[in-house]
């Protein structure tokens, strides 16, 4: 399992994917840098300008995944079915099953440095039968995952400003337009960054990752210093079983959906793929070390918030709607202080969207690309000047935009997206880790096609231990957090899966299977 040497012939491996062979154009008209020959093996040209290197994209992914902020934000979730302890191991769990998708995934993205990373992955692996059926249903589910998940961190964003609020002015009535409203600055902003400052945003998110790990300080050491400690029984050996389950083992594994979003986004890279240099080395070292520092810096911040908890009922039913908002003021004693702790994991929060934008328009334009969307014709277009696909960062704000509406009717529907995030980025994980592992035990070693990175002999238990975590968390993303389920307290996620699910399916039997053919062909490769 590593890294090692691979060739880079300009004949392209033979794939099962059906290829278009119209409005081919010369690969002579390029010059044969390594990343460009890595697209032409699958008929693809240049088309976004390669901004990002290794420390940019390792920044982009971590301040997009944000695991310790990440965690704290949907605390409470874990708080009431779970516990403290309840918490602690299942973080333990959850980074562990994240360590071997990413593994995974970085194989499959070294084979197949493309933008559109999992329907790419499953398009060229899965046997001719099958292949553009289940490319075009990966497809769907990975633009799902990432459009929910740019919707979730600006709410968040724009909820936490809520909890600042009512806070720090005791007359403010919380009202869910107001969320929507702070929702809408965080995406202005994200569109106004990941358009006018696009040149700039592989500096920004260096920056970012600075700030990232420095900000965790700026938390960790004041709360830990400041804040009264509880007993390591109160962190190690207390569950709650606040949602009234049947078992209090039921109840720990609904209470995953915490540390599952806290690690979701690590497939980031994987989708900038065609504006990363050296893209099929850097893409799967950028995600082990992301996973690695998102990590030991969210179970750090775990412990030592459990250690800081306090009254765990308090903190639950906090005001603000934030439980460590309540640990901080605790901890401090000070408005001021709280605020200005929150403050630090707002910052972030807003730069996760923005990192977020970046990666869900670059998703959605790879899969338009393949005529895999409606509109695509339009989809596709990247706006010359800039090298930038501007609708498809258009389209995913206009989808933020319209689904924040949601908020001012329910927020309990709106809170069931951070299940759907799971649920469509588990459900894409899966799919193409499936197709993998039976493209390994069907195919020999030699006539396998690895890039740099590869499991080796490792692969194949690797393989079956992600994808039985995978199904885990697809399972329990679906349940609500209480077992006595009302229109208020239903996980409406599964509605929103299965609706998006039933629309692609519609539009495949209608359209889609008659213009999408998996990955097509846009530059000559013999």
């Amino acid at each position: 399992m590593g890294f090692g040497e691979t060739e880079y012939p300009l004949k392209r491996i033979p794939s099962v994917v059906e290829a278009s062979s119209q409005n081919l154009e010369s690969l002579n008209e390029y010059s044969y840098s390594r990343d460009e020959v890595e697209l032409a093996r699958y008929g693809k040209k240049q088309q976004l300008r390669r901004n990002f290197g290794l420390l940019s994209i390792i920044g982009l992914t971590c301040t997009l995944m944000i695991t310790w902020e990440g965690t704290l934000t949907v605390f409470q979730s874990g708080l009431n079915n779970g516990g403290p302890s309840g918490l602690l191991y299942g973080f333990l769990f959850t980074w562990l099953g994240s360590i071997f998708q990413i593994l995974v995934m970085g194989e499959m993205a070294s084979m197949i440095p493309l933008a559109g990373g999992q329907y790419n992955w499953v398009a060229i692996l899965s046997p001719p039968s099958c292949s553009k059926f289940l490319s075009y249903l990966t497809g769907w589910m990975t633009v799902i995952s990432w459009q929910a998940a740019l919707a979730s961190s600006a709410f968040l964003g724009g909820t936490m400003i809520q909890g600042l609020l009512v806070l720090n002015h005791d007359g403010y009535v919380f009202k869910r337009w107001h969320g929507t409203l702070l929702f809408y600055v965080i995406i202005a902003l994200s569109l106004f960054i990941n358009t006018y400052f696009a040149r700039m945003l592989p500096k920004i998110e260096s920056m970012v990752l600075f700030i990232h790990v420095v900000g965790f300080f700026c938390i960790l050491i004041p709360l830990v210093y400041l804040a009264p400690h509880g007993s390591p029984r109160d962190v190690f050996a207390t569950f709650s079983n606040g949602g009234g389950w049947a078992t209090d083992g039921l109840s720990f594994f609904i209470g995953l959906s915490t540390s599952m979003f806290a690690f979701i986004g690590c497939d980031a890279a994987s989708h900038m793929a065609e504006e990363i240099e050296k893209a099929s080395t850097v893409i799967p070292k950028s995600m082990v070390a992301s996973v690695a520092l998102n990590g030991s810096l969210g179970f750090a911040m775990v412990v030592a918030t459990l250690f800081c908890l306090g009254n765990a009922e308090d903190a639950i039913n906090s005001p603000t709607g934030f439980p460590f908002i309540e640990v901080f003021l605790n901890a401090t004693g000070s408005k001021g202080g709280a605020t200005a702790m929150t403050s630090v994991i707002i910052a972030a929060m807003v730069f996760a969207a923005v990192g977020v934008l970046a990666t869900a328009s670059r998703m959605a334009w790879a899969f338009a690309r393949e005529k895999g969307l409606p509109g695509s014709a339009t989809l596709a277009k990247v706006e010359p000047r800039t090298a930038l696909p501007l609708y498809c960062i258009g389209l995913s704000t206009i989808i933020s935009v319209l689904l924040a509406l949601i908020n001012i009717g329910s927020t309990t529907a709106f809170n069931a997206l951070t299940s759907l995030v799971i649920a469509s980025f588990y459900s894409s994980f899966a799919l193409a880790a499936a197709v993998l592992l039976h493209k390994r035990l069907t195919t020999s070693p030699e006539q396998m096609f690895y890039g740099p990175f590869q499991l080796g002999r490792a692969g194949v238990p690797i393989i079956i231990l992600s994808l039985a975590y995978s199904a885990i968390g697809i399972f329990f993303s679906f349940w609500p957090a209480s077992s006595e389920v009302t229109a208020m307290t239903m996980n409406w996620s599964v509605v929103v899966f299965f609706g998006v699910l039933i629309f692609s399916l519609l539009f495949w039997v209608i359209y889609g299977r008659k213009v999408y053919t998996g990955p097509l062909l846009e530059v000559s490769n013999n």
